[in-house]
């Protein structure tokens, strides 16, 4: 599904990313954990294509396609997708239209047909229905207004009609309390598939605790410094990061 071999990134004259290496076969859920400043977000932007990073050395790919060769909107329709650790608002854009034109670009540039009135809002009501969105919600401007648990919500619903391959959750617990979590964490988990992965960036284990990962990343200082299954996570709750920062030394 996802590879990527030997990532280097910089911003400006600050390198950032310092050699990522990471396999996330089909259908499994990775986490990253790693202090404030280590890199995730930035590797969450890089793979987005985000043009303020320049890439100097390595590869990214998604079912053997080289995303690094690709524009943003063409990685989108390859099934890559970034949930924002802050959603950003677009006044003017109701968030209904928002969704069906993001629907229908990403099936021409598939080659399909666009999605009809009808079974777009069908497929709308579905998904919303899971994520306790009201119609009232999706009639206002696209995250003008929404408190933080209504922007997670609105990007998992965006994630459940666009149905991408790879999803990338850049601290989706961000702003959430904790019942907005349980039913974000439930709109991902009703997502996880054997053909669907996903990468889940976050500070706390208490995000693992409703989504719960195959495989563990420890990173630091711009790379995966360890690696290990969801206790991981639980060790590092414990201890903290200090044992894994002469790692990336």
């Amino acid at each position: 599904m996802l590879e990527i071999r030997n990532l280097h990134a910089r911003i400006e004259d600050r390198e950032i990313l310092k050699g990522v290496n990471l396999i996330i076969p089909p259908g499994e859920v990775h986490a990253v954990m790693g202090r404030n400043g280590s890199g995730k977000s930035t590797l969450s932007y890089v793979l987005a294509g985000k043009e303020d990073y320049e890439i100097t050395d390595g590869e990214v790919l998604l079912d053997g396609e080289n995303l690094l060769d690709m524009e943003p909107h063409e990685r989108a329709a390859a099934g890559l997708f970034l949930a924002f650790q802050y959603p950003i608002e677009i006044p003017g854009v109701a968030t209904m239209t928002f969704l069906k034109a993001a629907i229908n670009s990403q099936r021409k540039a598939r080659g399909e047909g666009e999605l009809s009135t009808p079974d777009f809002m069908r497929a709308v009501k579905t998904a919303g229905t899971e994520l306790n969105i009201d119609t009232d919600m999706l009639k206002r401007p696209l995250n003008v207004g929404f408190s933080g648990g209504e922007k997670k919500r609105a990007e998992v619903l965006q994630m459940a009609l666009l149905q991408p391959k790879m999803c990338i959750l850049d601290e989706t617990d961000s702003g959430l309390d904790i019942d907005a979590l349980q039913v974000v964490s439930k709109g991902v988990n009703a997502l996880r598939n054997g053909n669907r992965s996903m990468l889940v960036i976050t500070h706390y284990q208490r995000l693992l605790n409703h989504i719960v990962p195959d495989v563990v990343h420890v990173f630091s200082d711009g790379r995966i410094v360890e690696s290990g299954d969801k206790d991981l996570a639980l060790q590092l709750e414990a201890k903290g990061y200090a044992d894994f920062d002469g790692a990336a030394a």
